[in-house]
């Protein structure tokens, strides 16, 4: 009898087969024996050599592929695809183009030993919105070699995750107690259990372009009490490549607008805020909500 995987590594991807083979060249590096884990290649519709590539993993991967039709940007129903063909009890969930360190998917799982159910939070190098600093990475990083750079970009304090700053209010990166910890769930390094996100309806469909369903996932995740947990062994490189800042910063702002009318809570409200509260101060913003609040009563 074939042995049930520990994990399902959910990788959605449309059109990127360079980024794609990258992603997946770093997943069959990992130090964890590759019987432990499988990987789910969801397809959006590529009219490229997604699928070509994909085979040349299958002998160095426990690997699966879906495809499904191009009906516009559908990332959302293919992470489901995902969810819905896992055989393994957690899910892990890489972008094309996320190269994962050779301890990533071992240290998600590390964190799903335990009775409480959580949502981890991996650590990303090298992220930008528009493809900033790209040319400088691609000259002085060696993606080749996903494990030495990130130990030098760790030392040199470079290109470190975009959240960061936001992590080092907070000692430990205990963000768990938060009112929102799940605004840095951000599906480009992530995991949760899949029975947790087969139980809140895994990921909103309605979200049909860039931004927000990653957010809306983890607000449901949280208020089904799942515990965040930030883990920077879980680490990946961003490689970094072309983007749509203008259309993604449009695309963003639609999909907020469905996410507030979705719920109309006031954790949720706040993201459109008069004024504007900045994203990475939300928290801080809540706490002292709750800290008036609590005063005035």
């Amino acid at each position: 009898m074939d042995r049930r995987p520990d994990c399902s590594v959910i990788v959605p991807t449309y059109n990127r087969v360079a980024l794609l083979a990258r992603t997946l060249d770093a997943l069959s590096r990992q130090e964890m024996d590759g019987r432990r884990f499988e990987v789910l290649v969801v397809d959006d519709g590529s009219t490229d050599a997604t699928a070509e590539v994909v085979d040349t993993f299958r002998e160095r991967l426990d690997l699966r592929y879906f495809y499904q039709p191009d009906e516009g940007f559908r990332v959302a129903a293919a992470r489901n695809v995902g969810i819905q063909h896992a055989a393994a009890e957690v899910c892990v969930f890489l972008d094309s183009g996320v190269l994962a360190h050779s301890r990533c998917v071992r240290a998600h799982l590390d964190n799903h030993t335990g009775a409480t159910s959580v949502a981890v939070i991996g650590y990303v190098y090298c992220f930008n919105h528009n493809n900033e600093d790209a040319e400088q990475m691609h000259a002085s990083l060696d993606f080749d070699d996903v494990d030495g750079t990130i130990a030098a970009l760790a030392e040199q304090g470079r290109w470190l995750d975009d959240r960061e700053h936001f992590y080092r209010r907070y000692p430990g990166d205990a963000i768990a107690d938060l009112p929102a910890p799940w605004l840095m769930y951000w599906t480009c390094d992530v995991s949760a259990r899949t029975a947790d996100l087969r139980a809140i309806g895994g990921f909103d469909e309605a979200f049909r372009s860039w931004g927000y369903e990653d957010v809306d996932l983890a607000y449901r995740l949280h208020r089904a009490g799942a515990r965040f947990v930030v883990d920077r062994a879980a680490s990946a490189i961003h490689f970094p490549h072309d983007k749509d800042h203008a259309h993604n910063k449009r695309a963003a702002a639609t999909n907020l607008r469905y996410l507030i009318e979705k719920y109309d809570t006031p954790e949720i409200r706040v993201l459109s805020a008069d004024p504007p509260v900045g994203y990475f101060d939300i928290n801080d913003h809540l706490l002292e909500r709750q800290t008036q609040a609590s005063n005035a009563g």
